[in-house]
């Protein structure tokens, strides 16, 4: 075992806390429990840690005793696999009995719970999602995890192959886990592998896949991954179209450059929803929720009739129309796909048009149409509408003087 030393960055997690509660609970009385997986691994990397995992030697009906000794409340989410999740001031706490595959069948797994820290450790997918931190601060290290994390390297753990044929989600898991922390060209054997087994994808359902996929589309490093999988031939299995990977990039770029936040679906349009067929057919494939599917089918509806030369009433009439949320959408869509730079201000200014204007309500409502003489039914309605065209064409005008007559003229065509 290598890596067996203290470490200040990781053990700041212990500190006081639910879960230094929860290793007083479990780690005494003849048995150990540790932190182990990402949690260990984002602190010592520095990156944001969100959820502690917990795996002990205690049996899972040991583990039900103590907590319900503690008062604490248990909730048996995974017990065949010996997983306890306990509620520590309202924080859950997946506490995991220590395993060892005894036989593995796709995902499927029989297993038996043990007291070997290195078992089940190999039983991982992942190296750096190998590593466990005891009480005292110590990270344990029984697979290369600290030199793989430190070198910015994934690596499976022990053969490619049969980790894969494992579970074949961790073909999409080894990729959007190259892209939150691996540098440079992907693990020539641990591509291999993906690339031997891809035939395993269709195996997998779609809400899985979209899982992995959208999460690996706003890791650090999704551009240089996803070009990866393009490379190797498994991401045209997965959309089911052809990709496009400069859209993609240019996509997050013009995020960074907008002062946006790394979005998924944003990101998904620029690589895969030319039109709105695109849209269609990733819903199917990816069993993409409906809201998804909107801002999909939003995005790819005429994008390519926005540019940098659009003009400010143009853009403040598109901005009213689409709403804030499906603007920025289509706009920057139509920005990655343009021929114009990241540093182009004239998209920049486009795309923070939100942010300087907000869209008024429209003035003119059925009542004042109605004073005006208009009947209710098809004839109210189309009042409305071109009531509502006339005051978006005049450049959306508050002066009541003339939206009164915006109204007039209205009413008097439907009259």
């Amino acid at each position: 075992m290598t890596g067996l030393r203290p470490h200040s960055e990781a053990a700041a997690i212990l500190t006081g806390g639910s879960a230094a509660r929860v290793l007083d609970i479990l780690d005494r009385d003849g048995e150990e429990a540790r932190v182990v997986g990402g949690a260990v691994r984002n602190a010592l990397i520095g990156d944001p840690v969100h959820e502690i995992d917990i795996a002990t030697t205690a049996l899972p009906e040991e583990v039900l005793r103590r907590a319900k000794a503690s008062q604490l409340r248990a909730v048996p989410t995974g017990i065949d696999h010996g997983t306890i999740t306990l509620l520590v001031d309202g924080v859950p706490y997946e506490v995991t009995t220590l395993r060892e595959d005894v036989e593995t069948y796709g995902r499927k797994a029989k297993v038996a719970f043990g007291r070997d820290w290195r078992r089940d450790a190999e039983r991982r997918d992942f190296t750096v999602n190998a590593l466990s931190l005891s009480r005292d601060g110590v990270v344990h290290d029984y697979v290369g995890g600290l030199a793989d994390l430190e070198a910015r390297r994934v690596r499976f753990i022990g053969d490619p192959a049969a980790r894969i044929a494992e579970d074949y989600l961790r073909i999409l898991r080894f990729f959007r886990f190259h892209a939150a922390y691996g540098e440079g060209d992907p693990d020539h054997a641990a591509l291999h592998a993906c690339i031997a087994a891809r035939g395993g994808l269709v195996s997998l359902s779609r809400e899985r896949v979209r899982m992995e996929m959208l999460k690996l589309l706003i890791a650090p490093r999704a551009a240089n991954a996803v070009r990866a999988m393009a490379d190797a031939g498994l991401l045209s299995m997965i959309l089911g179209g052809v990709p496009y990977l400069l859209a993609l990039e240019k996509m997050i770029a013009i995020e960074t450059a907008a002062g946006e936040q790394p979005d998924a679906i944003r990101r998904l349009g620029a690589l895969a929803a030319f039109v709105t067929e695109d849209a269609e057919r990733l819903l199917e494939r990816l069993r993409l929720s409906n809201t998804e599917r909107e801002r999909l089918v939003g995005m790819a509806d005429g994008w390519w009739r926005i540019g940098a030369d659009l003009t400010p009433h143009a853009a403040r009439a598109l901005l009213y129309r689409l709403g804030r949320g499906r603007f920025a959408d289509r706009v920057l869509l139509a920005w990655s796909r343009s021929r114009e730079g990241v540093d182009d201000s004239r998209w920049r200014d486009l795309a923070a048009l939100p942010t300087r204007w907000q869209s008024p309500s429209c003035p003119i409502g059925a009542a004042d149409l109605m004073a005006r003489g208009v009947s209710k039914g098809p004839s109210l309605g189309a009042a409305l509408r071109a009531a509502e065209a006339a005051w978006i064409a005049a450049d959306f005008p508050s002066d009541p003087a003339v939206t009164a007559a915006i109204a007039d003229r209205a009413a008097s065509n439907r009259t």
